[in-house]
């Protein structure tokens, strides 16, 4: 049964905060342990669209990381020093904000230049080249747009949307991504509301 609370601005500024946070002190552990990484997902998406247009900027729930395998033992003693609390549930790494969070309180880590999931048409993208933001690290466009191609579950067809919408990208894209996710462009490209 679902409890419900009474409506609170206050409680959504929270939560937008509270993950914002949370990429910060996860990023600046990942810096000062001289990482590679590059932040992916709703975030990388959110700050791409910010560059653009402020008001289409959509809050995410939780932090993506990418980080290469042979990285990871630097990158978990990193974490766990800024507090974080190491855990894998359903094949996916993550790092809890704490001992009491759950998965949507987390930062959660892809492997660079690996599939997620084995039906994925392709590996994820290394996290080198970057673009710097802020405080932090972004994967380049091209490659977060190919990230979202591959998953292509809702809310990646939702960002996909979400860049469409502020001219980030647009057809002449199909010549840019690869082969295996052109129809996937094209289906985007094609439902630009869904």
């Amino acid at each position: 049964m679902v409890v419900l609370r009474e409506f609170s601005l206050d409680r959504m500024v929270d939560a937008v905060e509270a993950v914002r946070s949370r990429l910060l002190r996860a990023t600046a552990a990942l810096e000062a342990a001289a990482v590679p990484y590059a932040v992916i997902g709703g975030n990388a998406v959110a700050a791409w669209v910010a560059r653009v247009d402020r008001a289409a900027v959509r809050n995410t729930q939780d932090v993506d990381i990418l980080l290469r395998r042979a990285d990871f033992a630097v990158a978990r003693a990193a974490f766990e020093s800024a507090g974080f609390v190491y855990t894998a549930t359903l094949d996916v790494e993550m790092f809890l904000d704490g001992p009491n969070a759950g998965p949507r309180d987390a930062v959660h880590i892809v492997f660079a230049n690996e599939k997620v999931r084995d039906i994925e048409p392709l590996p994820s993208a290394d996290v080198e080249p970057y673009e710097q933001a802020d405080a932090y690290r972004i994967l380049l466009l091209e490659n977060l747009v190919n990230m979202k191609l591959t998953a292509y579950r809702l809310k990646d067809r939702v960002h996909l949307q979400d860049l469409l919408a502020v001219g980030l990208i647009d057809a002449s894209w199909l010549d840019k991504v690869p082969s295996e996710l052109r129809s996937r462009m094209q289906e985007v490209l094609a439902n630009p509301n869904g």
